[in-house]
């Protein structure tokens, strides 16, 4: 079926904003692989972006003629995996654990499991429906994410916490893909992206009511607050290793000085008795010498 050219001016202009969305975590990544540090930030974002990518692929090769929502997904798959093989490689051995066992039970146990039950439960025409709904169940979820932020900045009045460029970008690609699907006449489109464009004015704005607030310094956000958390508990188990080494040291060292005392005091009383020994031999040598003494006497004056 013939679409609009609007529907293809769109597509393409979604595109070029999702392709430039996709590259906004580079400085970031590129900052972990220098100091070889994920620095607390967590790996959900980009997980829960891989999926959402397989998902619309997905929709797209299932209801056909959607070849555009394929083009950016597929880059989309591309990059999220080499953010999360970086994550990986440099996240700390518990958040490596964890975060692969995310993507072993959402991207592929989780896409595995639609796949089979839109099999099983849907057929022809059906189908596309049916993933189209879990797709913007999920797509909504993932728009609504931002309200964590929207409400650390209604707290604390300060847009610090607010990243205005990546806003402003997802605001944009919310306007083209909700153009694009109204064109092309596809709910499934349209209403997750209803959804990004409301939250997306909201963010802008409250930059515009907030942005020359001063920042607040002390705020930070949740995951920055669970990352710090689990940096105060390392440290204080290193803390308390330390403490106890330190404590076995010391334990060591009296055990040592009570042995070498014993040692000393041992020592000491083998050398009494050896003079002790030496003194009642030569005692005993002289009352010899003295009785001999005697008895040559006695035999002198016989």
């Amino acid at each position: 079926m013939a679409h609009s050219p609007l529907v293809f001016i769109f597509g393409i202009l979604g595109n070029i904003a999702s392709f430039v969305c996709f590259l906004a975590p580079l400085p970031t990544f590129y900052r972990v692989c220098k100091k070889k540090s994920t620095e607390g930030f967590q790996s959900i974002p980009y997980v829960a972006a891989l999926f959402s990518a397989m998902l619309w692929i997905f929709y797209a090769y299932v209801k056909t003629g959607e070849t555009l929502l394929i083009t950016i997904n597929a880059f989309g798959c591309v990059i999220e995996t080499i953010y999360l093989a970086i994550f990986i490689t440099y996240c700390p051995k518990k958040v490596r654990m964890s975060t692969l066992r995310m993507i072993l039970l959402l991207n592929f146990g989780g896409f595995c499991t639609i796949v089979l039950l839109t099999h099983i439960l849907a057929k022809g025409a059906n189908r596309p429906k049916l993933l189209g709904w879990i797709c913007v169940v999920f797509a909504t979820t993932v728009f609504a994410a931002p309200l964590s932020i929207i409400r650390t900045v209604i707290r604390t009045k300060s847009v610090e916490f607010l990243p205005f460029p990546l806003s402003l970008l997802l605001f944009i690609s919310a306007i083209m893909w909700l153009l694009y699907g109204i064109f092309l006449k596809d709910i499934y489109v349209t209403l997750p992206n209803v959804v990004g464009l409301t939250f997306g004015t909201v963010q802008m704005v409250l930059y515009a009511m907030y942005r020359n607030k001063k920042s607040v310094q002390d705020e930070k956000l949740p995951e920055h607050k669970i990352a710090d958390i689990e940096n105060n508990i390392e440290q204080n188990v290193e803390d308390e290793k330390k403490q106890q080494k330190e404590e076995e040291k010391r334990d060591i060292e009296k055990v040592e000085v009570i042995v070498k005392n014993i040692e000393m005091k041992e020592t000491k009383v083998e050398k009494e008795e050896e003079k002790n020994k030496d003194s009642s031999s030569s005692q005993e040598e002289n009352n010899q010498t003295e009785v001999k003494d005697k008895k040559d006497n006695n035999n002198n004056k016989s």
